[in-house]
């Protein structure tokens, strides 16, 4: 039997039972180690009280001490009715009452004793201060409520406001090891929206690791003024992720509208690239949709899309769906807010939704949407997966608490996140001109061997992500994308056929 539960057994204590928890600090002795534990209590308790009033879907912030052990594989921290003990390995180091409900004076002095004592046996933890601490800290205690929560120290972006861009969005350099180091993110740009931090480290670039290109051709893709996609391997605090950006042409804007002409009358097509689903977006697409009228086809390009505006999404859907069901946010395993467009569609014409593992978001059910409805063929690769929308709670110290605790589901209540959309055309089993003729041939025979996997609700998911991987080159993608999507737009047979399978 370990230590800990030994301990909470035979209660052992090695603290006066009159000594409150809310005074486990004194004002003259407020400076401990080169940290004031009176303010960093303060801060704890602001935490605690702001968590209190957020649903949790059955989860108490109680467990919030006890995510305190993930700071070092050798803490064990538990929490009861009456104390609240600290481990290391087989010493009791800690032993604190436990605090009155709703006492969060409390709650922030305990976390702060706790961080305390685990720092006078981790030199890593002891070497933290200031707004370093909180956000190590923080982050240990949202992980036992929300896996995905985070502690945003302060708005990183702030010094660059510019939207005219010719760029992915962010600005850095090299470092010593031949790396792109951030030092500034772009408000608004597809690296802010993707979640890009100042401080992450851009190791490769459309499958070429950045030490091996040289700064030409690292310009050349970062800035390069024509619209694309750019596939990035990001080294992060939190650990490594491949992220796909979409350059902005001339002026930033959460969507792109491109007008693709063709001599044949029948086949003039529209694509819209967006960035965030936003009203913004929904502005672009409606007045695009109204200038256009004549198309007869429409790419609807949400491979790098995100986004948190539940209202905005059911606008963008609704423009093509209409008042069907776009989403249903739930907070908790009962609370649970269906997202319906208040108007008409206002267009009919066919169209080829472009996904990616980098659409996520309010992205994802839009592109949910279109499948439940058969409005739209998706075509591209599986999607993020990463249908959450955030909380954002302001603290007193000038941080921002971001909480993910509200699941997005599609219109029609099924499960996206952990799980996603998937295309009924994979792009990454077309990989050669030769292999898209004979693709297209067989759909055209009606031997295509396609299988719905939206509705399969066994379906290994990781499984299929491998059966259809990630495309390494942006530029790759790109070409692709647009072939098959025209095709698909252009030949009323494949379309048909596809709609019909």
């Amino acid at each position: 039997m370990k230590i800990i539960n030994v301990i909470l057994m035979l209660g052992l204590v090695f603290l006066p039972f009159n000594l409150r928890a809310s005074d486990l600090f004194a004002e003259e002795d407020r400076i401990q180690d080169g940290i004031d534990v009176i303010e960093v209590s303060n801060v704890f308790a602001d935490i605690y009280e702001k968590l209190d009033d957020v649903r949790w879907a059955g989860k108490n912030i109680d467990v919030a001490i006890e995510s305190l052990e993930k700071l070092n594989p050798n803490a064990h921290v538990a929490s009861t009715g009456e104390r609240v003990v600290l481990v290391w390995g087989d010493d009791l180091i800690a032993n604190f009452p436990y605090p009155d409900k709703k006492d969060w004076k409390a709650y922030g002095q305990i976390t702060t004793a706790l961080v305390m004592r685990m720092r006078q046996k981790d030199a890593g933890l002891r070497s933290l201060k200031g707004a370093d601490l909180y956000n190590v800290v923080v982050n240990a205690l949202l992980s036992g409520v929300d896996e995905n929560g985070s502690y945003i120290v302060e708005d990183k972006n702030k010094d660059l406001e510019s939207k005219i861009l010719t760029s992915i969005g962010f600005e850095g350099g090299r470092d010593d090891r031949g790396n792109f180091r951030i030092t500034g993110v772009f408000n608004g740009s597809a690296a802010d929206v993707s979640g890009v931090k100042q401080g992450d480290i851009i190791s490769e670039i459309n499958g070429v690791r950045v030490a091996n290109m040289s700064d030409s051709d690292l310009r050349a893709v970062l800035n390069g003024y024509n619209s694309g996609t750019v596939k990035v391997k990001l080294l992060t605090p939190s650990g490594n992720k491949n992220i796909s950006l979409r350059r902005a042409s001339i002026v930033l804007a959460d969507a792109d509208v491109v007008y693709r002409a063709s001599n044949e009358q029948d086949n003039q097509m529209l694509e819209i690239i967006v960035h965030n689903v936003s009203e913004s977006a929904v502005n672009i697409v409606n007045e695009a949709l109204a200038k256009y009228d004549a198309i007869s086809g429409i790419i609807l390009d949400l491979r790098s899309a995100g986004g948190e505006d539940a209202r905005a999404a059911a606008k963008l859907a609704g423009l093509f769906i209409g008042q069907k069901p776009v989403m249903v946010i739930s907070e908790t395993a009962v609370d649970e807010l269906e997202v319906i467009p208040g108007g008409n569609a206002i267009t009919d014409v066919p169209v080829v939704v472009l996904i990616s593992d980098s659409t996520r978001g309010t992205a994802e059910a839009i592109a949910a949407a279109f499948y439940e409805n058969g409005r739209g063929i998706l075509v591209g690769t599986p999607t993020a997966g990463h249908a959450r929308m955030a909380s954002r709670i302001e603290l007193k110290n000038g941080g921002i608490l971001e909480l993910l605790n509200k699941s997005v589901k599609t219109g029609r209540g099924n499960v996206l996140d952990g799980r996603g959309v998937f295309p009924l055309i994979c792009l990454s089993s077309i990989r050669s001109a030769s292999q898209m003729d004979a693709f297209f041939v067989n759909i055209m025979n009606g031997r295509f061997d396609a299988h719905d996997y939206n509705q399969d609700k066994s379906v290994d998911v990781a499984g299929l992500r491998r059966a259809c991987p990630n495309i390494t080159s942006g530029d790759d993608e790109d070409a692709m994308a647009i072939a098959v999507a025209a095709e698909i737009l252009t030949n009323k047979m494949v379309y048909g056929e596809i709609m019909g399978l």
